[in-house]
């Protein structure tokens, strides 16, 4: 196995430090500039670490879906949901075509029947969890893409458990976005939640495909 060099772990460790400690970011009474910057640095230092230790085209396609997330959290915060989300969904696409290019030679019928269903489910949730339904329709697109690459992800030759897992807790913080406008607007657990859930599925992501990479490149 390709292992990474002590650069690397240093990155991924102040990836890890990065995103984490997100979660008390707002505890400090910090600049806008600053609150963006720390946001932005857990994934994009996920993207640094990908590109470390990408040798095919394969691994520069994780440091593309990472470094577009990367992209959307800070579009979020400077530019709007919108602009933010199309950022998401360009990640979404990489996503989707590096996970068609690694699929799994053989599926049991339940597996592909989840990843099936992952894309209407996930849509029609989506598409009703929003209170301003004028926006509905545009978060349903949005939702398609995201459920597409969670579904790619589950029958990809990549790790379910590390990769399939991170996809499903990406489309979960997602849609506790949509509910924040919804049913779930105004608990404070939900905000949390959504980042807990985005950065650890990004750093499963992350990790899961980079060593599946890695074992091919002793």
């Amino acid at each position: 196995m390709d292992r990474p060099s002590l650069p690397a772990k240093l990155i991924m460790a102040a990836a890890i430090l990065g995103g984490v400690s997100f979660l008390a970011a707002n505890r400090f009474a910090l600049s806008d500039t600053t609150m963006i910057v720390w946001k932005g640095s857990g994934v994009a230092l996920l993207a640094v670490y990908a590109a470390t230790r990408a040798k095919t085209l394969d691994g520069w396609l994780l440091t593309a879906v990472m470094a577009l997330g990367a992209t959307g959290d800070v579009l979020l915060e400077t530019h709007g949901l919108i602009t933010g989300a199309v950022a998401f969904l360009a990640g979404h696409l990489v996503a989707i075509a590096l996970y068609l290019r690694n699929r799994r030679p053989a599926l049991q019928r339940s597996q592909l029947l989840l990843a099936i269903l992952i894309i209407p489910a996930t849509v029609v949730i989506a598409y009703l969890l929003p209170a301003d339904r004028a926006g509905a329709p545009g978060i349903a697109l949005y939702s398609t893409g995201l459920a597409a690459m969670a579904a790619t992800a589950w029958i990809s030759r990549f790790p379910r458990m590390s990769v399939g897992l991170g996809a499903l807790m990406f489309v979960a913080s997602d849609l506790f976005i949509f509910a924040r406008t919804g049913p779930l607007a105004g608990l404070a657990w939900v905000s949390p939640a959504v980042w807990a859930l985005y950065f650890a599925g990004q750093l499963r992501i992350c990790l899961g495909v980079a060593r599946t990479l890695a074992q091919e490149n002793t």
